[in-house]
């Protein structure tokens, strides 16, 4: 009886489990660089979420800071045209119209302080991971002060350890 030629059974399932454990090694492997420009990504949107809170506060005095991301980005409904509840400091993306603002595996939220004869005097910004220890593992936290601080687990707030 002649041999036949090809792969037995066998031989193929433990092709594609060796493969499975390879593919398991390396895609745990792949989400780490994404997950550390993510985070990278959040800081820098922290950073300009806070020079926005600065311009904010020196072009629309009376107001102080802004308590919302749509107080800091353009008009829902398009337009150029720049106030104190739409400024234009921030693109559409990290000044939605809605918080929170999702932005590259973060979530950002602004909480103004509370209003003192009509002006906020402070404010607090946070970027949380939208799916935590797939999007990003750390969360952060600002305020006035520009410094950026982290927690690795909850969300973080001005006790955490500041970034360096």
């Amino acid at each position: 009886m002649p041999r036949q030629k090809g792969f037995s059974l066998i031989e193929l399932l433990i092709v594609v489990a060796i493969i499975l454990v390879i593919a398991g090694i390396a895609i745990p492997n792949l989400l780490r660089p994404r997950m550390a420009a993510n985070e990278s990504s959040a800081v820098g949107s922290l950073r300009a979420i806070n020079s926005a809170e600065t311009m904010y506060a020196v072009t629309y005095q009376a107001n102080g800071f802004a308590a919302t991301l749509a107080a800091l980005g353009p008009p829902s409904g398009g337009g150029s045209n720049a106030s104190s509840t739409n400024a234009i400091l921030l693109d559409g993306v990290l000044g939605c119209a809605t918080q929170p603002c999702s932005k590259s595996g973060y979530r950002f939220s602004i909480t103004g302080g509370t209003p003192m004869s009509g002006v906020v005097y402070t404010y607090s910004s946070n970027a949380d991971p939208i799916t935590p220890d797939q999007t990003g593992k750390r969360h952060f936290y600002s305020d006035p002060s520009g410094v950026i601080r982290y927690n690795g687990s909850v969300t973080a707030s001005s006790t955490d350890t500041a970034l360096q």
